[in-house]
């Protein structure tokens, strides 16, 4: 396969961030297109219906405007919900993002482990499967946080951090029965890595993060084994869905990133 295309990584907003930075690591000389849907943010307290619509639509156009080589939906409730059917519609390498419960299984000593998501995901039949096949043997605790993803978008903005939202999260899990066994947290959403010091620091006991990224990033340079892309220096840019005003708050968090060059759809 030869394709000139950049990897397009997609999210409902920044919590893609996350993957591209492991993608990245694995291909240091690839062209990334990061878009961040935040005409459509939160994905995760919207109806499955609506995302199910939205995504393959979007990234159809996505797609025929810039010519991606693979695209990387690097959110867990557009991929859960929307995988399938982005893959029917579109004839080029996807690659999804969906919760590690099987690393966490595999870690878990106590064989008690959390999932830590959105509202949509964590009630995703996908879930239920990946729980039946690889942690048949674990408790699996779950508990979705929209909270924990406006933190995560907020301190991209570098905004003062919110000292009751990691804390908050991680009670929803261990204070469900069997809570105070979960030795191991499934970070079943993109944003949390990127507050995953704030969850360690607000846990009341040693805890286990894992997510699902360098997974993703081998699976991408795996598919990437054969491109061709243009020789010489390039400029990585975000795009956001929502315009120039949602987008401008973003300019200093998105540089740390590599991503100094902003569009809007």
């Amino acid at each position: 396969m030869t394709a000139a295309g950049p990897i397009l990584v997609f999210d409902s907003g920044v919590g893609g961030l996350s993957v591209l930075k492991a993608i990245r690591a694995e291909l240091p000389h690839a062209p990334i297109l990061y878009v961040a849907d935040s005409a459509g943010f939160p994905y995760g307290t919207k109806n499955p219906v609506e995302i199910a619509a939205r995504v393959p639509a979007l990234l159809g156009r996505l797609a025929e405007r810039y010519d991606p080589a693979i695209i990387v939906i690097a959110c867990n409730t557009a991929s859960t919900i929307a995988l399938d059917a982005v893959r029917a519609a579109l004839d080029l390498p996807i690659v999804g993002t969906v919760p590690a419960i099987k690393p966490a299984a595999a870690l878990s000593k106590t064989r008690a482990i959390g999932v830590l998501g959105t509202d949509a995901t964590i009630v995703q039949p996908y879930v239920d499967r990946l729980a039946g096949e690889f942690a048949a043997d674990c408790a699996v605790i779950r508990h979705g946080s929209a909270a924990l993803v406006e933190r995560a978008e907020a301190r991209l903005r570098g905004e003062t951090a919110n000292p009751q939202a990691a804390a908050r999260a991680l009670a929803g899990l261990f204070d469900q029965p069997g809570g105070e066994r979960i030795d191991t947290i499934v970070l079943a959403c993109t944003h949390f890595p990127l507050v995953e010091d704030e969850l360690a620091a607000a846990a009341p006991r040693p805890i286990a993060f894992v997510d699902g990224s360098a997974g993703i990033a081998r699976r991408t340079a795996w598919l990437a084994r054969e491109i061709e892309w243009p020789a010489g220096p390039h400029e990585d840019a975000a795009l956001f869905t929502g315009g120039a005003a949602q987008a401008e708050a973003y300019v200093p968090g998105l540089a740390a990133f590599g991503l100094k060059r902003i569009e809007t759809l």
